[in-house]
């Protein structure tokens, strides 16, 4: 089955997110998986989009502060390595329990340090961490390093797709991120059958995610709304 990889690069943090709702958005016409790399171009933070605003302005000092279309914690952004992966409506993943697509999405992640010769684990429970901090302890399925977190993502599921971002702390200073990325569709095409296609932003596409960075993450009538 045809997936498709998209390597955006680095972006400042709203039209990273108004990328990655697009992409929700047009999952279903583009009829495929889609998993994007991307980056940042300054330090910003990401929060969940049902956390409120003035408890994350307390939590971090980093700004700026946009709001996610996934849920979560707090995620600080800086040298990370982010992705986003996206499933169309009728997709099996699409029809997987919040559960499971979160603790496959880690496996996938753990099977490519796997490949690089870096040992991961899947956190059997909860370590309890600070209110709305997403590296500060971990969640059951959560990819620990030893014994530290270092993967965790959010989801959005809905008519449109399943929309899955994630953020990986980098556990050794030898790897580096293109390597990381092969792996994981080295590890895509063994585990889920996947053959790699470049996703090449049609206008559409490109005109959404203008929007959505421009008159919505943009904005602090939506990043300050609760």
């Amino acid at each position: 089955m045809t997936w498709r990889v998209l390597h955006s690069g680095p972006g400042e943090a709203a039209w990273n997110m108004a990328w990655d709702e697009a992409l929700l958005e047009h999952v279903s016409r583009v009829g495929q998986p889609v998993l994007r790399f991307y980056g940042w171009t300054q330090p910003a933070a990401t929060f969940g989009y049902f956390q409120k605003i003035a408890d994350v302005e307390r939590a971090t000092l980093l700004r700026p502060l946009i709001r996610r279309p996934t849920g979560g914690g707090i995620v600080p952004h800086d040298a990370d390595w982010t992705y986003s992966a996206v499933f169309p409506p009728g997709h099996e993943w699409h029809g997987l329990k919040a559960e499971e697509s979160y603790r496959r999405i880690h496996d996938w992640i753990r099977l490519a340090f796997a490949e690089l010769q870096v040992t991961t684990e899947l956190a059997p429970c909860c370590q309890k961490s600070l209110p709305g901090q997403c590296f500060v302890g971990h969640e059951k399925s959560d990819l620990l390093w030893r014994g530290k977190k270092i993967a965790g993502a959010a989801q959005r599921r809905n008519q449109l797709g399943l929309l899955i971002q994630g953020s990986v702390q980098p556990p050794v200073a030898s790897i580096g991120r293109a390597a990381f990325e092969r792996a994981m569709l080295a590890v895509a095409e063994r585990t889920f059958q996947a053959v790699w296609a470049e996703l090449a932003p049609d206008p559409a596409l490109r005109r959404q995610a203008e929007k959505l960075r421009a008159e919505k993450f943009s904005r602090q009538g939506y990043n300050g709304k609760r």
